[in-house]
């Protein structure tokens, strides 16, 4: 699939001598929803303020839906709508202004059609004449979306987009990105809360200490990277592991009423089935058993971990 998003040997190397990017490269594509997942300081911030031309990069190039960001800035910049994760506007003025306003500076004709559908997409449409101070958090956040979607980019970058959001509106929020991409729209965001990349993401890339340590179609990661875990709710509590059972991959609760075996679902035999006849013939006796698959942020971590 094309690339809308080309960055190539990025490093940004601050005046007191901080390398915050170190030779990253990543190809974005046209049309999909890439979550960029990694802990504080790991350069997310700094990577999307390049890619949006607010910060200049050391070394290394990016190219915005075929325009490089610094020798054709303008027209670059006028792909992108980036949405902050500081809620920054002129909170006396009214949001249907502030919608005109940011268009404007982009030199796009006036297309009050536009603002509306916005508007009305981000259900902001019987808002549009208050001013943003007397709007609630949450619509503040929705208010900084609809100023990115004003001059109607291509692709559109949400740092911590739910971040301070309650979990209903986030979903509302995330039914709205994914209609973004729907219509054509490249998203790009980062986010602290796991569940929104599992929720949302076609692709997941990791930073960490300035260096992108994988990208990966989420599917394919949850399937390459996740643990699978049968937990065996026994009938009689142990009080330790037996020594015929040292060599299996398992764990005992605390309070000895769960055994815990951790297997790779991918291999061609789990040892699931010896285990259980092992079990048998010990008089290991359990009375429930259920899997479950290792979450994304269990992944993750274990990845910045490895790094």
């Amino acid at each position: 699939m094309q690339s809308i998003i080309s960055v190539q040997n990025l490093v940004k190397t601050y005046a007191s001598g901080f390398q915050a990017l170190k030779g990253v490269d990543l190809e974005i594509r046209r049309g999909e929803i890439f979550a960029l997942l990694g802990p504080n300081g790991a350069g997310k911030t700094t990577l999307i303020s390049i890619i949006c031309g607010i910060v200049n990069a050391t070394s290394g190039s990016v190219t915005a839906d075929g325009h490089d960001i610094r020798k054709d800035f303008r027209a670059a910049r006028s792909k992108i709508g980036l949405v902050p994760q500081e809620l920054t506007s002129d909170a006396f003025e009214s949001v249907w202004r502030t919608m005109k306003f940011s268009r404007g500076l982009f030199g796009k004709p006036p297309n009050p059609a536009h603002l509306e559908k916005v508007l009305k997409d981000l259900s902001l449409w019987d808002k549009k004449d208050s001013p943003i101070l007397s709007l609630s958090g949450g619509m503040k956040r929705r208010v900084m979306i609809a100023k990115a979607l004003s001059h109607e980019p291509q692709i559109l970058f949400l740092d911590e987009p739910t971040a301070g959001v309650d979990v209903e509106l986030r979903r509302d929020m995330w039914d709205m990105v994914r209609s973004l991409r729907d219509s054509g729209v490249t998203i790009i965001l980062t986010t602290h809360y796991i569940e929104e990349a599992e929720e949302m993401a076609d692709r997941i890339g990791v930073i960490s200490k300035g260096e992108i340590i994988l990208v990966e179609e989420k599917n394919t990661l949850m399937r390459k990277l996740g643990r699978k875990q049968l937990t065996l709710h026994l009938q009689a509590p142990l009080q330790q592991i037996p020594t015929q059972l040292a060599n299996r991959q398992l764990e005992l609760s605390a309070d000895g009423a769960q055994l815990i075996y951790t297997f790779d679902a991918q291999a061609d035999a789990t040892g699931i089935a010896s285990l259980l006849r092992q079990l048998n013939e010990l008089g290991i006796d359990f009375k429930d058993l259920h899997t479950s698959e290792s979450s994304l942020e269990e992944i993750f971590v274990s990845l910045v971990h490895q790094r």
